[in-house]
């Protein structure tokens, strides 16, 4: 409780601190470095740095309750020499801890490593062409998620559902397609998948493991196919980059629906008595709606998503957030009135609900989380209580997160 006081005190006290990070309303387009004198060739940098302090509230005796982490430190580039041609890199590094830190910064868990590096055409408005190692993602608008905005702390983790099973943290390598028609976006992939993965289960020992490529070959079990397809109502969002916004904050006025699949066909593998392999479909399909609009003249704005999510990893696959079943999620956000912008207030709460073939244990997470806006986005600080039940378990975290990106 000592704890919880402690990191209530901070959240508040960072409050009265006076911030001139950019972003809304001092955030003017950022670092642009233009080539000629109407701005067509350019190269735009955007970097991003996220703390956070960790406090379980049921942590054992004799384990440690609060922990403090690097959650992300990031740098993404991206230029054209003509509006046809676009080039973009994204680079940096997650969770960096006490345990994944390294005496002299060359351990696996310190490393900074590459999330994406792609090149696109763009032929016309409705259709680019682009390889490399994207983040054109399938399924649903959350699998699809910017980190710079989102309205609870961090997203909902089994939304980004092949995540280290068929790709290198939530990107492929492979081709993409994607493309806008009126109030229409769509996009789709075709990739490689990944050989080695997180799961290392025998077969012999699991209902289903996840090792298509690497037991069955990639004749076989090689390739992933996803898209996206999403109609808007009311004002249209970029598609300039895949990266979805998680809160407008009362910039725009956006009513959409989608829907989403992810295929990858003998991506997991059973084995019989004998140690026989079969391949086994892997497909997750979700359908989602997404609200955000401002509400009176006063400032005040609601954000609110929803989404339903089937996904089949083969016969009573579970491995971690990874689970053949169906699952439902939202959250509702409030931002409250106020003429100040350089401080804003969002309330927020957040629900999942899963269901799984392998057990008749269901998983429910509860989020309840306040934002602190001191320059929009881009100077943040988010308070959130995480409960989460899972059969016999039952834990708690209280979050503490701030974020400056520019």
């Amino acid at each position: 409780m000592k704890t919880i006081f402690i990191l209530l005190s901070i959240f508040f006290s960072c409050l009265l601190i006076p911030l001139n990070a950019q972003g809304s309303p001092d955030y003017t387009g950022g670092f642009k470095i233009k080539f000629n004198e109407d701005g067509s060739k350019y190269l735009r940098t955007i970097s991003w740095v996220q703390g956070q302090v960790n406090y379980n509230t049921d942590a054992p005796g004799g384990t440690e309750a609060m922990t403090m982490q690097l959650r992300r430190a990031r740098v993404l580039m991206f230029s054209q020499i003509t509006p046809k041609f676009m080039l973009l890199t994204h680079f940096g590094v997650n969770s960096l801890g006490a345990n994944t830190m390294s005496p002299t910064g060359k351990g696996e868990g310190s490393q900074v490593f590459m999330h994406d590096a792609w090149a696109q055409y763009n032929f016309i408005p409705a259709f680019t062409l682009g390889m490399g190692l994207h983040y054109f993602n399938g399924i649903s608008r959350l699998s699809n998620q910017s980190t710079l905005n989102m309205l609870t702390l961090d997203n909902n983790r089994s939304s980004w559902a092949t995540l280290g099973l068929s790709d290198q943290f939530a990107r492929h390598v492979g081709l993409f397609a994607k493309g806008s028609i009126h109030n229409f976006q769509y996009q789709v992939s075709f990739n490689e998948a990944m050989t080695a993965n997180l799961d290392a289960r025998d077969p012999m020992n699991a209902a289903s493991v996840y090792r298509g490529k690497e037991l069955l070959g990639g004749d076989e079990a090689g390739k992933t196919f996803s898209g996206y397809f999403q109609y808007g109502f009311l004002d249209k969002e970029s598609d300039f980059l895949p990266f979805r916004v998680g809160s407008y904050l009362g910039g725009k006025k956006v009513f959409n629906v989608g829907a989403g699949f992810f295929a990858h066909p003998k991506g997991a593998v059973r084995a019989d008595a004998n140690g026989d392999l079969t391949g086994e479909d892997v497909s997750i399909f979700a359908v989602d709606v997404f609200y955000d609009a401002p509400i009176s003249a006063k400032g005040d704005a609601i954000t609110a998503y929803a989404v339903y999510q089937n996904n089949d990893y083969g016969e009573d696959y579970l491995l971690g957030p990874y689970g053949t079943g169906n699952m439902l999620y939202g959250h509702v956000g409030y931002l409250l009135p106020g003429n100040n912008p350089q401080l804003k207030f969002q309330p927020y709460v957040a629900y999942s609900h899963q269901t799984f073939d392998a057990t008749q244990d269901d998983k429910s997470e509860l989020k309840v989380g306040l934002n602190a806006y001191m320059s929009g986005h881009h100077a943040k600080f988010t308070l959130e209580y995480d409960k989460t039940k899972f059969g016999d378990t039952d834990t708690g975290f209280v979050n503490l997160q701030a974020m400056v990106y520019l």
